[in-house]
């Protein structure tokens, strides 16, 4: 397994749970200066996202690009495969395309998050998931067509209210034939929504292709109660290689929770240090 931290690019999110905010340069000198494999990016959307100046600061800092988030979509153009308005869907999925092609011509995978959307305003449940399921079978095509998978995360209850456990999703993906789309195992979402974490991994199994390496409070890990061992464990018996990322707030400051996260990384997964 490999780690990752996150990058958002959007200002206007600031308070939100992501660890470097101070652009590009900074943060991938610091990722690189703390001993990560790899960042996790969060822009405003395709035509803000800089491939050219991200794929020669990545060289620079000799990391890799673990994935790309979509949720610009909904922060601040408030876009869901959901909506109960056509045109605000088709813009949905053209706003995720967009960041699939950039993220995939850096070898990286995009993450649908926030733009699942939830269901109500006069949408029901059952027709919520079915637009949901058939955007998810597009935009899998799609990805597939640019050499990646895309990866769908699970919400907790608070943040959605169509799909919040893993099994749930696999079962729901396999239904709507969604075939290059894997789930995102959020540790904080999980925390809400999984009767126990590792026990949810190896039910998910094959189907998980990333992991947000979060504790039970969205700090860094170590700072909440989450017990991390058995968490690993399932992984390491899923055949789990990816990247764990740091998709938490910055606490105390953004160099410490980038420190603390590492730090429990090399402990946990690489079985180094105290």
């Amino acid at each position: 397994m490999k780690s990752s931290v996150t990058i958002c690019l959007m200002p206007e999110l600031k308070g939100a749970p992501f660890i470097f905010w101070n652009g590009l340069e900074d943060g991938m000198q610091k990722a690189e200066e703390l001993g990560y494999d790899a960042v996790e990016l969060f822009p405003a959307s395709a035509e803000a996202f800089d491939d050219k100046l991200v794929g020669s600061l990545l060289k620079k800092h000799k990391l890799e690009l673990s994935t790309v988030g979509s949720g610009g979509g909904w922060a601040l153009r408030k876009l869901s495969l959901t909506s109960p308005d056509a045109e605000n869907r088709r813009k949905a999925e053209e706003f995720i395309k967009g960041i699939i092609q950039k993220a995939a011509g850096l070898g990286a995978s995009t993450i649908l998050g926030s733009m699942q959307g939830k269901w109500g305003d006069g949408v029901s449940r059952e027709t919520a998931l079915e637009w949901l399921g058939e955007s998810l079978v597009r935009l899998g095509d799609y990805a597939q067509t640019q050499g990646k998978p895309l990866f769908y995360e699970p919400l907790n209850r608070y943040e959605t209210n169509l799909l919040n456990k893993l099994v749930q999703t696999v079962a729901f993906l396999e239904t709507c034939g969604a075939k290059n789309v894997r789930i995102l195992a959020d540790l904080f979402h999980m925390n809400i929504e999984e009767t126990t974490i590792h026990g949810a991994i190896r039910d998910a199994g094959k189907w998980i292709g990333h992991v947000h390496f979060a504790d039970s409070n969205r700090r860094p890990a170590g700072l909440g109660h989450m017990d991390y061992m058995p968490i690993v464990s399932a992984l390491n018996e899923i055949g789990y290689t990816g990247y764990l990322s740091a998709e938490v707030f910055p606490y105390p400051d953004s160099l410490e929770a980038a420190q603390r996260t590492i730090n429990s990384f090399r402990k946990y997964v690489l079985k180094k240090g105290d």
